[in-house]
């Protein structure tokens, strides 16, 4: 199977602690690497995790608060110091490249290489990215900036050949990949020898969301129902949801309700509030509604 693994490089909120740094993570698809938000530290971390910075082409930034984005201006620097001439993509709010333009003509002028803006629509349901094997589309949040999560879904694949079938049937070479897309053989004397005969199904495509920041918001539940893994903030705990609905945040109870309605495989909460030394508190909460729920913290690797 191909490789599909979240790295998760900052899983803390807005306030960087000894123990968690802001919001990142790099999504590895078939060795080309995704990086989701970019908090302060993401470049270190991104060493530590041993990933390659040469395979980093597109960048997603889910809303313009300084702990999801802080990080951009000194990665892109050093991209510029390590030598790289291809572009490099950032999917962001239309601000965005108002607001990081003048940072990169002052503190990044002469890099041989381009920094493409693409706007997004964070109130709408898009797809932003798509190559051969993968989709990446934007999944609308509520929060107190425009903001939206990212939903990567891979392509299904094609059927896998039977080798022997192929040889006991002579199916010519020209004819190969037609069966594995769905289609019977022929054969010369006429007779029909149906694909299922000739293949196996392929392994079932795989799907991640990354919902973080957000209020409660049930309505996300149809396009991510279903997927391998959710993240999803879990900022604070069921005591603290006043706080949570004031400044448009998750608790760890609803991020496990939105799971449990979504029927996802696995729940990996995360972006937790600086005031809980504990976290082990969050992780009981969200399994009280979600038993496949984890813990994120720096330097995780998750395989779909």
């Amino acid at each position: 199977m191909e490789k599909f693994n979240v790295h998760i490089l900052g899983c803390g909120s807005a306030l960087p602690t000894s123990k968690h740094l802001p919001s990142a993570q790099v999504v590895n698809i078939r060795e080309k690497l995704f990086l989701v938000d970019c908090g302060e530290g993401t470049q270190l971390q991104f060493r530590k995790a041993r990933l390659k910075f040469s395979r980093l082409n597109h960048i997603f930034i889910s809303h313009l608060h300084g702990d999801h984005c802080f990080g951009l201006i000194g990665l892109f620097s050093t991209l510029g110091l390590l030598g790289r001439t291809a572009p490099l993509h950032i999917y962001a709010h239309a601000q965005g490249e108002r607001l990081l333009q003048p940072w990169i003509d002052y503190f990044c002028n002469g890099m041989k290489y381009e920094i493409v803006f693409h706007a997004i629509d964070p109130k709408q349901t898009t797809i932003i990215y798509e190559d051969k094997s993968l989709t990446v589309e934007t999944i609308p949040l509520q929060h107190r900036v425009p903001t939206c999560g990212f939903l990567f879904r891979e392509k299904p694949m094609p059927r896998h050949i039977i080798r022997e079938m192929i040889d006991f049937y002579q199916v010519p070479t020209s004819q190969i990949l037609r069966i594995k897309n769905g289609e019977d053989f022929i054969t010369e004397e006429g007779k029909v020898v149906s694909h299922t005969l000739l293949t196996t199904p392929s392994a079932p495509p795989r799907a991640y969301a990354y919902c973080s920041d957000t209020a409660y918001l049930p309505s996300i539940v149809p396009q991510i129902q279903g997927i391998d893994l959710l993240y999803h903030e879990a900022t604070f705990c069921a005591e603290d949801t006043a706080r949570a609905k004031e400044t448009m945040h998750t608790t760890a109870v609803q991020a496990g309700q939105i799971a449990a309605a979504a029927q996802v495989k696995k729940l990996l909460i995360g972006h937790f509030s600086a005031r809980y030394e504990n976290e082990d508190l969050l992780l009981k909460e969200a399994q009280a509604h979600f038993p496949e729920t984890c813990l994120a913290h720096e330097q995780m690797t998750l395989s779909l």
